[in-house]
């Protein structure tokens, strides 16, 4: 992927950014849908092997607890990345990998039952954007891998996370994408799925499965992307 990325329009504070209003939408969808699932449906299984519902949520509400964790560290002294880079394959190898597996699945046995863990996302999501709201729009953050990022790049990985793992989940459950349309307008310009959504015809929910590894591609799809010369790889 190229690195530089379409931004939109910042205010002098993160509290009117087009990426914190994406990460309210999409929070509040994801956190009612988790709200009303039943314990079975916390056990299914995802796409996300070997992650059933319940530990793929607990894995998100960890996701997004890190902007909480980055706000209570002192600020670096400037941005070694952006969030383009943030998902390299240096730090997302098969160890990294199996650790962040292996940590979803005992923070999810710590919690008693379903309405548990779906009030913890709840109260992560909204404890961060209250964080975030007002912030300067120049404010540095590091991730847990050291990283000196703008916290508005930092939240865009964070609508990652939150809108391609919503994916994972739908599919689990066997219902249809409840993506918000400014959480799918955020991650489709980090994933760059134009120009092929125009060229194959997609909506932009599908062009997000499509572009995240989420849904198959068909044969004429996989030539189409071929001859635009575009490759993707999977996220979240």
């Amino acid at each position: 992927m190229n690195p530089e990325q379409p931004r939109a329009a910042m205010s002098d504070t993160t509290g009117d950014d087009v990426v914190l209003q994406a990460f309210r939408a999409e929070s509040a969808r994801l956190s009612e849908v988790l709200g009303e699932l039943t314990e079975a449906q916390f056990a299914r299984a995802t796409p996300c092997p070997p992650w059933n519902v319940a530990e793929l949520a607990v894995h998100i509400t960890s996701a997004v607890s890190r902007v909480l964790a980055g706000l209570a560290a002192p600020a670096p002294p400037g941005a070694d990345i952006a969030a383009a880079d943030y998902y390299r394959p240096a730090i997302f190898d098969d160890v990294a990998n199996a650790e962040r597996v292996r940590m979803a699945q005992r923070d999810a046995a710590t919690y008693p039952n379903a309405t548990a863990i779906a009030a913890a996302f709840d109260d992560t999501w909204r404890q961060t954007e209250t964080a975030i709201s007002g912030q300067p729009a120049d404010r540095l953050i590091t991730t847990r891998w050291g990283d000196g990022i703008l916290l508005r790049e930092f939240m865009i990985t964070r609508v990652v996370e939150v809108v391609l793992h919503g994916l994972d989940i739908a599919i689990a459950l066997g219902v249809s994408a409840w993506t918000a349309p400014e959480a799918a307008a955020v991650v489709g310009d980090f994933l760059r799925i134009e120009p092929a959504t125009t060229r194959l015809g997609w909506d932009r929910r599908t062009a997000l499965a499509k572009a995240s590894g989420r849904a198959a591609l068909s044969t004429r799809e996989s030539a189409e992307l071929a001859r635009l010369n575009i490759t993707w790889r999977r996220f979240g």
